[in-house]
């Protein structure tokens, strides 16, 4: 490929600004989001990811029958969706924050995101290109068919036509708004920095500009993501190449021309999501370099490395695989982020339930 444009640049970084100040703004992770549920019976986070996946099902979906983008559904990997997508939800817990949390938490200072981060970055790339590339491969090379194709959607498996389509998707988007609505979100308690209700609706609209602009200055719809950004950063630091040959989606994602590098859109989106957390953290003065004892950073040491290894086999963490990918209604990331979810629950049951219940 060409060189970069400043509209490359630019919109890729202002999204990660936008994305990384509204969520420290409204302290929105989805591993907290998840395990408040069965924790704490806590759903007002559950609820504030709902808004935000309604929003761009509908959106993402507007845009791709009008043309505007051509959305790209992942195929159904049953076992790499299940195991990926399991240990990704164990790895989570273990490191208190998901794909996205680690990004914006480095932003507030916090010494173990920026581990977490690291960490989260070796076991993909050891996953793609390393030692566990034979593991990655195994899973992946069981690709089931539903309903004649190998890229299935929920509206898949009732028909192909336009207005099937539509009926599945209201009705999905019916229940989750009658969910949404039993948490009162026009009368959510203010609090310092965003409630959950505009932290779903501001992420959900970041969510569907992400497609339209990676459509436009990347040429793939990949909208948010940060399995394979997190990859291309630190790759192309380490050798100048955002993705080396042997990359499993080195043909998926161009790459560009930055002088002597070779970089990709997402690349600058995932660093400025920190960046975006910092003014905020600034802003409402919660910025503060926190260090972790070191029992606490060997966890998050764990923790990242199977979040890596389970984002690159379930084919993307909790944002790639239960906004972006979700919101395309694949099965495969329907799937993936329901064993997140559940490894998310059976490590919150380990490290914080069964712990009380047995004092």
């Amino acid at each position: 490929m060409g060189g970069i444009s400043f509209g490359f640049f630019a919109s890729s970084i202002l999204l990660g600004l936008a994305i990384g100040f509204v969520l420290q703004r409204g302290r929105f992770c989805m591993n907290t989001a998840f395990r408040d549920t069965i924790f704490i019976q806590d759903f007002t986070l559950f609820r504030g990811f709902l808004i935000a996946l309604a929003i761009m099902i509908v959106g993402a979906n507007i845009l791709n029958d009008l043309g505007i983008v051509r959305l790209g559904v992942q195929p159904f990997w049953p076992f790499a969706n299940i195991i990926g997508g399991y240990v990704f939800g164990l790895g989570i817990v273990m490191v208190g924050g998901c794909g996205s949390g680690v990004w914006y938490k480095v932003g507030e200072g916090q010494f173990n995101s920026l581990f977490a981060v690291l960490g989260f970055f070796l076991g993909i790339q050891i996953t793609f290109t390393g030692i566990l590339r034979p593991v990655f491969d195994l899973l992946r090379g069981v690709m089931v068919p539903i309903s004649g194709t190998y890229q299935p959607t929920l509206f898949n498996v009732f028909g192909d036509s336009l207005t099937v389509k539509w009926v599945v998707i209201a009705v999905i988007v019916g229940a989750l708004g009658v969910y949404i609505l039993k948490g009162k979100p026009f009368s959510a308690p203010k609090q310092k920095g965003l409630e959950w209700p505009k932290v779903g609706v501001l992420l959900g609209i970041l969510g569907v500009t992400s497609f339209w602009a990676a459509t436009v200055w990347e040429g793939f719809p990949r909208g948010l993501s940060f399995t394979t950004p997190t990859g291309e950063f630190f790759s192309t630091l380490l050798t100048g190449r955002a993705m080396p040959p042997n990359h499993p989606l080195a043909g998926v994602f161009p790459m560009y021309d930055l002088g002597p590098f070779k970089v990709t859109w997402a690349s600058f989106f995932v660093i400025a999501i920190p960046v975006g957390a910092f003014i905020s953290a600034k802003i409402l003065g919660e910025f503060k370099w926190k260090i972790p004892p070191v029992d606490e950073m060997l966890s998050v040491l764990g923790g990242s490395l199977m979040m890596g290894f389970g984002a690159a086999v379930a084919g993307g963490c909790n944002i790639g695989q239960g906004l972006t990918g979700a919101s395309t209604l694949s099965i495969g990331s329907l799937v993936a982020i329901l064993f997140i979810i559940l490894g998310n629950w059976t490590m919150v049951y380990l490290k914080f339930i069964k712990p009380m219940q047995d004092i």
